[in-house]
């Protein structure tokens, strides 16, 4: 990489026999940047602390906007690297990436199409532990998202793992145009603090907070229909309002989110008519007109620019 191409290697003249090792950087950086742009929307599904159900959020999520009309558009990219669970989330165990002799790399297709990529799907078993530090961890969420080719996609939906450490910091810095995030919380007290860094965590990176969702909301009998406030309720609207940002709605407990879950089904198919699933499309339609108000304001700003 010499001086004369200001660090383009696209108009260097000595780009096919330049050794300098800034030059491959370089290429895997314009790898992101064409992956990237073929993906419509990105959105991050981020949680203070573990056990809140994130990554079932993640997945109903990602096939209820697949069933509203995006069938084959729908991506999801589970950073958990040392505790993937969406592809057993979506009936996905034992699959593998599929690699050409090209060298081009291939998402997992789940239901409705959905294109999955995840550690799991390395992993020779369930046994085999990730022991990895951060620049590995780093270095193998880079090569997801550019090394991957993901294909033309309307959304695709980040599975982070709990808290503000590196992979969501790598994620934000590789995806430098995220258009935002969901904060999934539960109703208790103890989840309601950590919320408040996962909100400031997205604010210093300048990263737009598309809202918060209070899973485990109450319990709803599947039977009778009566509701018991198991883990209190309303904690994730109450933290909406202290901290002036969206609250996209509450889920409550349903037992069959679990069964399906275990089964490699999401909830949200077979049982459309349950409040649980109702909530899941309200949140679906705030997201969705966050998404096209962002769009518009984007374009907004263009032109007058």
């Amino acid at each position: 990489m010499s001086s004369e191409c200001g660090g383009k290697c696209d108009s260097c003249s000595k780009a096919s026999t330049c050794s300098d090792p800034r030059k491959e950087e370089w290429e895997d950086e314009q790898r992101l940047k064409q992956n990237l742009s073929k993906i419509k929307h990105k959105i991050a599904i981020i949680s203070g602390k573990g056990g809140v159900g994130k990554s079932t959020v993640t997945v109903n999520l990602a096939m209820a906007f697949a069933m509203q009309g995006h069938v084959d558009r729908v991506g999801i990219l589970d950073v958990d690297i040392h505790g993937p669970s969406i592809p057993k989330m979506l009936g996905l165990k034992g699959e593998r990436l599929q690699a050409l002799p090209a060298g081009l790399v291939f998402p997992v297709v789940g239901p409705l199409g959905i294109r999955v990529v995840s550690m799991d799907f390395l992993l020779p078993s369930d046994e085999v532990p990730v022991i990895w530090r951060g620049p590995m961890k780093m270095r193998a969420i880079k090569q997801f998202l550019s090394d991957i080719t993901w294909g033309d996609l309307d959304y695709l939906f980040i599975d982070l793992p709990p808290g503000t450490g590196d992979e969501p910091l790598s994620v934000v810095q590789f995806m430098q145009n995220i258009d935002g995030v969901v904060i999934v919380t539960i109703p208790s007290e103890v989840s309601q603090v950590v919320v408040k860094k996962a909100v400031t965590f997205a604010r210093e990176l300048k990263v737009p907070v598309i809202g918060i969702v209070e899973n485990m909301s109450g319990f709803v009998c599947p039977n009778c229909g009566s509701e018991v406030d198991i883990f209190k309720v309303g904690g994730g609207q109450r933290i909406s309002e202290e901290l002036g940002v969206p609250f996209l709605g509450k889920i409550p407990i349903d037992p069959r989110i679990c069964e399906d879950s275990d089964k490699g089904v999401p909830f949200i198919v077979g049982h459309a008519d349950s409040p649980a699933a109702r909530a899941f499309m309200e949140i679906v339609e705030k997201i969705d007109r966050f998404l096209n108000s962002s769009s518009k304001d984007t374009s907004s700003n263009q032109e007058s620019n």
